[in-house]
């Protein structure tokens, strides 16, 4: 048996299995593969029915710590050519696919037995099973609810929680301010040396005669208020990972202007978490622009190698009218390369 057989292809939260000979055996266990924290391992077994297991590798390190999962597994058949097939709980999807899932919440997964698919309908030729991780939490420590594993504040840097506090009340209440920051739609009082120290572009500013150093302002035109705002407390070291979250490509954008490299990298890092069929063209765009090589990967990837490119048909046709030319043509030539390898 080929060892590719058992290879499982992953993105940050999607893994794919190719299975291209169901008659050949009737027990076949994938090798690991790692999405958060664990190493995961699928499972095929036929007898009078098809089943599938999908279940973590439960180590002395995350024995007390076992993944509480939400995903949707799929069975995606390319057996009998192109085609229209529409699933009942979907609508119609033009692709080389007949379409089978199951959408599962908050399962506690341990052991193999954890999770059990039973299909019913007879799969021939080539199938590929695909799970897509929604959400990986752990149980809280001290009794409370779960937490995620891609939702906890960790692009804060480490450091000491009164120092982190105090910086933050410096900004939040005013104290001893020297520099106003003109937002686009309102002002933000803050310091020149905490500024100067997070942006080399703030610190040109303030060390040679130009007009913010002058003036004591700081025109930010492009941003608002509130992103401005995120903006300066992600600078000051205390961000809250909501308003992280919610102003994410502006913190992006305004990381790279400023040069605050740290934060572009905790954006890119953020945003190749959770890639999906509604966000990966602008992703890809945004990755484009920035030069986000990782972030690019990731979404060829999950648009080329994983299929989904066929399953947003009509907003890449309009990505195609309006993207840049180099990037397109990136596109295609990825798609060249898989349709001759398939």
């Amino acid at each position: 048996m080929n060892a590719s057989a058992y290879r499982v292809d992953t993105t940050s939260r999607l893994a794919q299995w190719r299975i291209d000979n169901l008659v050949s055996f009737t027990y076949r266990k994938s090798d690991p593969f790692k999405i958060g924290k664990w190493n995961w391992h699928l499972v095929v077994e036929k007898n009078r029915s098809l089943s599938i297991k999908l279940y973590p590798e439960i180590l002395n390190s995350t024995r007390d710590s076992p993944p509480i999962a939400s995903f949707i597994i799929r069975i995606i058949s390319s057996s009998g050519g192109r085609k229209v097939l529409v699933h009942p709980a979907t609508t119609c999807v033009y692709y080389l696919a007949y379409n089978m899932d199951a959408e599962v919440r908050d399962k506690q997964l341990k052991t193999s037995d954890d999770f059990v698919w039973v299909l019913e309908v007879p799969l021939t030729g080539k199938f590929i099973i695909e799970v897509e991780f929604l959400d990986l939490k752990t149980a809280s420590p001290n009794g409370g609810e779960p937490c995620s594993i891609w939702v906890d504040g960790s692009i804060q840097k480490e450091s000491s929680a009164s120092a982190l506090s105090s910086l933050g009340r410096m900004l939040s209440e005013s104290i001893h301010t020297d520099i106003i920051i003109n937002a686009s739609n309102g002002i933000i009082e803050a310091h020149r040396a905490v500024l100067a120290a997070r942006s080399p572009v703030f610190h040109s500013m303030f060390s040679h005669d130009l007009k913010e150093k002058e003036l004591s302002t700081i025109n930010i035109p492009d941003m608002s208020i509130e992103a401005c705002e995120a903006f300066l407390k992600s600078l000051y070291g205390n961000i809250e990972n909501n308003d992280f979250l919610n102003h994410r490509l502006e913190l992006l954008r305004a990381a790279d202007k400023y040069e605050v490299l740290d934060l572009k990298e905790a954006c890119h890092e953020s945003l190749v978490e959770d890639i999906d069929t509604k966000n990966v063209l602008v992703r890809l765009q945004i990755a484009f622009l920035y030069r986000l090589s990782k972030l690019k990967i990731c979404c060829m990837q999950y648009l080329v190698k994983f299929g989904k490119i066929y399953e947003i048909q009509e907003e890449f046709n309009a990505f195609i009218q309006s993207a840049d030319r180099e990037l397109i043509g990136e596109v295609f030539s990825e798609l060249l390369s898989v349709w001759k390898g398939f």
